[in-house]
């Protein structure tokens, strides 16, 4: 399942809509693979689902990206914004993806984080200047 909840106040704000859009891409290819990754665990009543929410607040505009894998374990939370670092099998991810994500967030100006919770799924969030 694919969930949005888009805010319809936030208007124009002032980024590179394709580096945005990429980091945003990458955040959604990354869920998906995860989400896949744990139906294959055959649990029953699993229904793999990702959600993408946007909100306004008076000084910045949050971007959610919310998937209901296994989650990322904590040991290795604080390495994956490092370049060339993946949990994926070889071949099927180059490390680059949340790195150049996090440089693009920080280029703009805003905050890249993440919240999870093992066996339950993750939360990125974005906060970007308004």
């Amino acid at each position: 399942n694919m969930k949005t909840e888009f805010d319809e106040n936030i208007g124009s704000i002032n980024i590179i809509p394709q580096d945005i859009g990429r980091v945003i891409l990458n955040l959604i290819t990354n869920a998906f693979y995860v989400v896949n990754e744990k139906s294959k665990q055959g649990i029953a009543g699993y229904e793999p689902t990702v959600e993408v929410r946007t909100k306004k607040f008076k000084d910045k505009v949050e971007v959610k990206v919310q998937d209901n894998g296994n989650g990322i374990p904590q040991n290795i939370v604080d390495k994956i914004f490092q370049p060339f670092f993946t949990t994926k099998p070889t071949g099927q991810g180059t490390g680059l993806g949340l790195s150049l994500s996090y440089d693009i967030i920080k280029a703009h100006g805003g905050q890249i984080k993440v919240e999870t919770i093992q066996g339950e799924g993750t939360i990125f969030i974005i906060h970007l200047p308004n």
